[in-house]
């Protein structure tokens, strides 16, 4: 499957309403949460991640872990919101598709 274009936004704040999670750990719940079809390259994932946080629907901070430094992830009270009014347009958008294409 295709990278899932303009929806990865949604994908990661999705996925960061259970916690806060590094990018890698974000990649790997991806792909996890959707039996593999969401496979998303660092490279998508770490530049949504920098627009998530410049937006202020993200923050971060750098935490140590098992001795590493790494950078987590958090959703904001403004990305709860966000993703919230995305999913609503998401089911829209899907449930329109649906009765087209079923």
């Amino acid at each position: 499957m295709e990278e899932p274009k303009g929806h990865v936004d949604l994908l990661l704040l999705a996925v960061l309403e259970d916690g806060e999670a590094h990018g890698y750990g974000l990649v790997e719940s991806l792909r996890e949460r959707s039996g593999g079809t969401f496979d998303l390259p660092e490279g998508t994932v770490y530049p949504a991640l920098y627009r998530l946080e410049r937006h202020g629907f993200a923050a971060s901070r750098w935490r140590s872990v098992g001795g590493r430094r790494r950078r987590v992830y958090r959703l904001t009270s403004r990305g709860r919101s966000t993703l919230s009014q995305q999913r609503a347009d998401w089911r829209a958008f899907a449930t329109a598709v649906d009765a087209v294409v079923a």
